[in-house]
């Protein structure tokens, strides 16, 4: 069975990265769930990738609310941001303590989000995985469990796209959270996916070919909503408030769904 798992796995990474990985360096997430039902209390720490199109904790935090109405007072996401920033500025055994950004209860899950370019070189990748090893040692004593938000790949507008980025990112990703026993949460494959779809999608930004536009933010809210919650996104009627077109939601959120599902394998 657990052969299985890891057969199904490799496969995923091979097929939604476009072809991009190779047998030789693709790697299987070992962690395939939380383990946490439906945690309320969640942290997001990176840099713009996150705050861009109003903030991606709060289109998770909304999608989640749609299917627990009765405990939305309960519901404590936080997001923690620094402009072109990487983990290692960030303050995090700060930000753990009980009040210290506005949450009196210990955080359930901290989600993590490496600098965009940290898997194109051997530098900004060991810079990485020590930082993200340093803070999950963190986030475990305070009692709370670890995801790696895998970020997606520049498209050729930027000035240092490279067509195997998104194998790279997976590959650190991956590798990463195998080490320390940590959550990945597929939102680069899931991207690319949507991109095979519909090549004329626009998940990004023209000016700059790397940020996420509002339908590119919405569709990682769903790989985040599906990786952390175990639930599918498709039908949620959480739109932005009428601001993502009901066809567009829908494909978005179905993409989410496919994506994490043969990720995990689940």
């Amino acid at each position: 069975m657990r052969l299985a798992r890891f057969a199904a796995a490799l496969l995923a990474v091979l097929l939604l990265s476009g072809g991009l990985a190779r047998a030789d360096d693709a790697v299987a997430p070992e962690v395939r769930a939380l383990g946490i039902e439906s945690p309320r209390r969640v942290l997001f720490v990176g840099n713009s990738y996150l705050y861009y199109g109003d903030s991606l904790h709060n289109h998770v935090r909304r999608l989640a609310i749609e299917n627990d109405k009765a405990n939305e007072k309960k519901y404590g996401y936080k997001s923690i941001t620094i402009s072109g920033g990487t983990l290692a500025q960030h303050d995090l055994a700060h930000y753990l303590k009980p009040n210290a950004v506005g949450i009196k209860q210990p955080f359930e899950v901290v989600v993590l989000q490496g600098h965009s370019a940290a898997g194109l070189s051997e530098k900004r990748g060991a810079a990485f995985v020590q930082a993200v090893t340093a803070f999950n040692d963190l986030i475990r004593a305070s009692g709370a469990k670890t995801a790696l938000y895998m970020t997606h790949a520049y498209t050729p507008a930027h000035k240092s796209y490279d067509p195997a980025m998104l194998r790279k990112t997976a590959k650190l990703y991956v590798e990463t959270g195998n080490r320390i026993g940590a959550l990945v949460i597929p939102v680069g494959l899931a991207f690319e996916e949507a991109y095979r779809r519909k090549p004329d999608l626009k998940l990004q930004k023209d000016y700059d070919g790397s940020h996420p536009d509002l339908i590119g933010t919405y569709l990682a809210a769903c790989v985040t909503y599906a990786a952390l919650y175990g639930k599918s996104p498709v039908g949620n009627p959480y739109d932005y408030y009428g601001k993502i077109d009901k066809d567009s939601a829908a494909f978005l959120q179905q993409v989410a769904e496919d994506t994490v599902r043969t990720f995990y394998g689940r």
